[in-house]
């Protein structure tokens, strides 16, 4: 990356659920994780391990210039919860399709 800034990807050997409102929205053991310069540590989900039919797409998009554009999905009381990276950068590729949520527990 450039001017110190740094992302690494690796596949993480820990299982993380994501929980909203006391209803499993993802679990996976094969979850990647991405750890970025001065941001914390982000679990990427397969989509096969999350429950797609809970969301719902939002029309919100975001710009990083390192990963490329995300794409955000809702809960009905959790706006933009979900995001991913359809056509990520050729540097992060892995993330491709993968959800990331704002709040995962370790199992």
């Amino acid at each position: 990356m450039t001017n110190g800034h740094r992302i690494t990807i690796e596949r993480s050997g820990r299982r993380v659920r994501v929980v909203h409102g006391g209803q499993v929205l993802a679990e996976s053991d094969r979850p990647l994780v991405l750890r970025e310069t001065g941001c914390p540590e982000r679990y990427y989900i397969p989509p096969e391990d999350v429950r797609l039919d809970l969301l719902t797409p939002s029309g919100t998009r975001t710009y990083c210039p390192f990963k490329g554009t995300a794409s955000y999905w809702s809960l009905p009381d959790a706006a933009d919860l979900v995001w991913a990276y359809p056509d990520p950068k050729p540097d992060v590729a892995e993330i491709k399709d993968h959800l990331c949520f704002y709040q995962v527990q370790m199992m």
